[in-house]
C-alpha cells in the first residue's frame, strides 16, 4: 500500500480517535460487536444506550450523523430480511394493524435490525477514522495471519487500479459513440470484461515478477512499527467496557 493511498470512506479530521493507534481501534469495535451480540433481546433499553454510546463516539471523531446514516443504507438488503420474519416465522400470532404476526418473528427481525445495526454503525466509524493502510497495520499488529493481511492489501491495491481501468475503459467506448441500450449491445460489453481480465492477469504478473526482483520472499517488510501507551488502551477500551457493563446490567434485569 502506498503512503499516499487514502480511501473514499476515510475522513480526515484531528480528532482523538483518529489519533488512536488502529490496533486499539480495531480491538474496540470487535469487543463493542461481541457485546452487543451477546446482550439480550428483550433488553431494548440496552440498545438505546449501545447508540447513545456510538454517537458519542460519532461527535468525539467529528463524523457528521448526514454522513453515518448515509453510509448505513449498505445494511438496507438485511432489513428487508428482517421486515420478512414476523410474515414468515411460524409460532404465536399477534395481530397488528389488522395484520397477524409470529411473535418470535417480530422478536428475531428486531433482534437482526438492532445488533446489526450497532455493529454497522460501528464499523463505519472505524473506517472513517482509519486509513485503509493503517488497518492493514493494525491487523498485522494483533498478529492476523501475515497471509491474510497480504492479500487484504493487494485485494485493496489492485480493485482501486481495476475500477480506475473500467472507467477509462467506458470512457473509450463512449468517446467512439458506443452506448450499451439494450441486449444487442452486450456482446460488447462481454468482450471488455474479457479485455478487463486479461489486461488485471497480465499486471498481476508484472507486479510479482517485480516482486520477486526485489526479494520478496513470501513476507511483507514492516515500514511503519504501530504501537500503543497505556493511555491509549484505555481511551480506546472506554468503548466495550461500557458497553459491557450496559450488558451485565441487561443480564441481570431480564
Amino acid at each position: 500500500m502506498g503512503a499516499g493511498h487514502t480511501h473514499r470512506l476515510y475522513r480526515h479530521a484531528r480528532s482523538p480517535v483518529h489519533a488512536l493507534p488502529p490496533h486499539c481501534k480495531i480491538a474496540a469495535v470487535f469487543c463493542f460487536v461481541l457485546v452487543v451480540v451477546s446482550t439480550p433481546r428483550e433488553a431494548l433499553w440496552a440498545f438505546g444506550l449501545y447508540a447513545l454510546l456510538l454517537a458519542a463516539v460519532a461527535g468525539a471523531a467529528r463524523v457528521p450523523a448526514g454522513v453515518l446514516l448515509r453510509r448505513l443504507l449498505i445494511e438496507v438488503p438485511f432489513v428487508a430480511f428482517a421486515l420478512l420474519m414476523p410474515f414468515v416465522a411460524e409460532g404465536e400470532r399477534v395481530h397488528v394493524l389488522g395484520l397477524s404476526l409470529s411473535q418470535s418473528g417480530l422478536w428475531g427481525a428486531w433482534n437482526i435490525l438492532a445488533k446489526g445495526t450497532l455493529g454497522v454503525a460501528a464499523s463505519v466509524l472505524l473506517a472513517s477514522t482509519t486509513e485503509l493502510r493503517a488497518l492493514l497495520l493494525g491487523l498485522q499488529r494483533l498478529r492476523l495471519p501475515p497471509l491474510l493481511v497480504q492479500i487484504a492489501s493487494f485485494m485493496i491495491r489492485y480493485g482501486d487500479v481495476i475500477a480506475d481501468e473500467m472507467r477509462r475503459m467506458r470512457i473509450a467506448r463512449e468517446s467512439r459513440g458506443f452506448t450499451a441500450r439494450g441486449v444487442r449491445h452486450w456482446g460488447v460489453l462481454a468482450t471488455s470484461a474479457g479485455a478487463l481480465f486479461i489486461r488485471s492477469y497480465e499486471r498481476g504478473e508484472r507486479v510479482h515478477l517485480a516482486m520477486i526482483s526485489r526479494g520478496y520472499a513470501g513476507t511483507m517488510p514492516v515500514i511503519d512499527e504501530v504501537t500503543a501507551s497505556r493511555a491509549q488502551w484505555t481511551y480506546a477500551a472506554a468503548l466495550p467496557l461500557a458497553a459491557l457493563a450496559v450488558c451485565l446490567t441487561g443480564w441481570m434485569l431480564t
